[in-house]
């Protein structure tokens, strides 16, 4: 049965910019009351591709990587409520990730998008779970990228979530900050990313995520109103025991913090984080090993890399999505 969410949508496009993987078009459509969410559309023909951005991220996290999927897929990406631009309004009346699976089906109800593989980074996995458990007759497919833990796929096999602290909490040294020149502009505070974590995360994505003064100077990051709604399903996370679609789980085995390891100050960095890394990639690995026994069907990678495994290990994340979806029915 249709979720009650879908019969009451609407849409509305920002105005033109070309379909080329490169200038997308982007779209509103309320899924909820005074709720509307951001879609992105990079174009491309094909099969449909729906990309989920990580916790705290927007769609446009894929700016860079998205276009480069348009040669052979359609690809939209979505900004989940509480972030970016998207609206943003407490469901009291489900659980959040129950919440984000609606918010998911209603916008591919409305772009008319049927059966497409469902792409989530990170906490995206919950998500993309969510959709596939309750219908698994809307995806084709299921690409996982260093999505695939307990609050994707819990057997009681691997790791409990509370085992797999994030990179930044405090098991390691303060996070570097940027200084006051590299604040002058998003571009600048692109290049101070890529200096700290080894990669590039697209500038229009630190346009969502920081504020900027009239004159393009940085000032602080954002405040989004959906944290708190994606705690709750990290202290908290509802159990999918299985994958009942097909499942491209690629995981980053092991983790790499070369870039800010090397450029860090403090000296104590890199015994810390090295410790860090030796405590939480066996119990990645133990997650690994329980989809591969619990789902038999999914095809599960291992590369090395950073979290952002699809902007880290690009050439190796297209490289088996292609092969995957080249065998989806």
């Amino acid at each position: 049965m249709l979720l009650p969410v879908m019969l009451a949508l609407s849409c509305t496009d920002r105005p033109a910019s070309r379909q080329d993987g490169s200038h997308p078009s982007v779209r509103f459509v309320t899924v909820d009351d005074n709720v509307r969410l951001e879609t992105i559309d990079w174009g491309g023909s094909g099969r449909p591709v729906v990309l989920l951005a990580g916790g705290g991220n927007t769609a446009h996290v894929y700016d860079d990587f998205a276009p480069k999927l348009t040669a052979d897929y359609h690809v939209y990406g979505i900004t989940r409520r509480g972030f970016g631009a998207s609206g943003f309004a407490v469901s009291k009346d489900r659980y959040p990730v129950d919440r984000m699976r609606d918010d998911i089906l209603a916008i591919i109800d409305t772009l008319g998008v049927e059966r497409p593989v469902l792409v989530g980074h990170s906490i995206g996995g919950a998500e993309m779970s969510a959709v596939a458990t309750l219908h698994p007759d809307r995806v084709a497919g299921l690409v996982y990228l260093d999505a695939g833990y307990p609050y994707a796929f819990d057997n009681g096999t691997g790791p409990a979530t509370s085992q797999l602290p994030p990179i930044s909490t405090d098991t390691l040294p303060t996070w570097p900050t940027p200084s006051d020149s590299d604040l002058v502009s998003f571009k600048a505070l692109q290049r101070w990313n890529a200096r700290v974590d080894g990669y590039p995360i697209p500038e229009a994505e630190w346009r969502q995520l920081w504020d900027s003064t009239s004159d393009g100077r940085v000032v602080k990051p954002r405040e989004p109103a959906g944290m708190n709604t994606l705690l709750t399903i990290l202290q908290g996370p509802k159990k999918f025991p299985d994958l009942p679609a097909p499942a491209l789980v690629i995981y980053a085995i092991p983790h790499v913090l070369e870039a800010w390891i090397r450029n860090a100050t403090d000296p104590s960095v890199h015994e810390v984080a090295n410790a860090y890394l030796s405590r939480v990639d066996p119990l990645v690995e133990k997650q690994a090993k329980a989809l591969e026994n619990g789902a038999p069907t999914a095809r599960v990678i291992r590369l090395r890399g950073h979290h952002y495994v699809f902007i880290s290990n690009e050439a190796d994340v297209l490289r088996a999505m292609h092969a995957f979806l080249r065998g989806l029915k």
